[in-house]
């Protein structure tokens, strides 16, 4: 039996029945002073006076099953004086990571609880099969992943397709080939025909990525837009002699962050820009037959300037990206020309040409 006292996101109930396992021995408690942890190179406090917390007492699976979590999510062991209301006990505490003095019950609940959850789900689904430490190196995408997952759950419109039901995926075997920022899984699965039988079971593999955003400023008053340009790995593996590729502004949505925050801080990153009122083109897949991404494409009115464009990127994310003003007309040109060649600006460039008189107008 291990006594380990927890702090933080594992406080929250679903969240420690996933990496758990199970039901455990829980007791109120507190650890006094200042306590430090280190995990992958980098020392957190977890903060000063007196922290409120769990204590556990785990069998070795439950006490393994928690190693393993903290290792993938950045969290250290170290030893604590437990505090409770019939004396004290020595324990282990895992702070780092996520688990800091700045951590709000409220905030945590609010932006990232649920995608918390889903990640524990992939990463615990993983324990035992992969190690801790190649899951660490791709943890903060697996969140990213679980706040998709959490959208996906939001049901979408059945009208003319068919309505899935319980029972209408049946997967036999789920390997992880391939995982580093992005991974691959391959899914042995049976599904339902439309004559209501199961298929034979059939070996499926996905590109996994998270949810993304693309957002092109269009300035209504000068009738002009904001491209970007950047180096695509894409088109430079598939054999293209040009991998220079003009596009809208993109980029991932963080967890905790919704796709229209996430719309405004790539415009920021991306091309210094402060964004007005955005317009929905489309929520899509833009290849569901392999990629799991999808795609919450916008319009935004912003005040386009000539000086408005530039060089810009993320310092640190090897990005260089240069910023190209146009009237509306030579985006259509480009379009037309196949210069354009990536779904999410064709996509939303049709969009901005149907809707560009009522944008114009007001």
């Amino acid at each position: 039996m291990s006594l380990v006292f927890l702090y933080g996101p594992l406080c929250d109930t679903a969240l420690r029945a996933v990496v758990l396992g199970g039901g455990v021995s829980v007791q109120a408690g507190s650890v006094a002073g200042v306590l430090h942890a280190t995990a992958h190179g980098a020392t957190w406090a977890l903060g000063a006076g007196v922290v409120r917390g769990d204590l556990l007492r785990l069998t070795d699976e439950a006490a393994a099953r928690l190693a393993f979590y903290a290792r993938v999510t950045g969290q250290a062991a170290v030893p604590c004086e437990v505090a409770l209301a019939e004396g004290s006990v020595a324990a282990v505490l895992y702070a780092g990571g996520d688990a800091l003095a700045a951590w709000s019950a409220g905030d945590w609940e609010r932006d990232f609880a649920a995608a918390a959850v889903a990640a524990a789900r992939d990463v615990m689904g993983l324990y035992g099969v992969v190690a801790a430490d190649v899951l660490a190196r791709r943890y903060g995408h697996m969140l990213v992943r679980g706040a998709a997952r959490v959208r996906a759950a939001v049901a979408g419109p059945v009208t003319a397709r068919r309505a899935q039901g319980a029972g209408d995926v049946d997967v036999a075997r789920v390997a992880l080939p391939y995982a580093n920022y992005f991974a691959v899984e391959e899914h042995d699965l049976r599904f339902r025909r439309f004559d209501g039988s199961f298929s034979d079971t059939v070996k499926r593999a996905a590109f996994v990525m998270g949810d993304a955003v693309t957002v092109l400023p269009y300035d209504p008053v000068r009738d002009r837009v904001l491209l970007v340009e950047q180096f695509r790995a894409g088109p430079y593996v598939r054999g293209d002699g040009e991998c220079w590729s003009l596009e809208a502004i993109a980029g991932r949505i963080d967890a905790g962050e919704s796709p229209e925050d996430a719309a405004r801080r790539e415009a920021v990153e991306e091309a210094g820009l402060r964004l007005g009122a955005l317009e929905l083109v489309a929520g899509y897949y833009p290849s569901p037959g392999a990629v799991t991404e999808f795609l919450y494409s916008y319009v935004a009115l912003a005040d386009l300037p000539d000086d408005a464009a530039g060089v810009f990127g993320v310092e640190g994310e090897a990005e260089d990206i240069r910023g190209h003003l146009m009237g509306f007309g030579r985006l259509m040109e480009l379009v037309a020309s196949g210069e354009v060649n990536n779904s999410p600006l064709i996509l939303t460039a049709l969009w901005l040409q149907r809707e560009r008189g009522r944008l114009r107008a007001g």
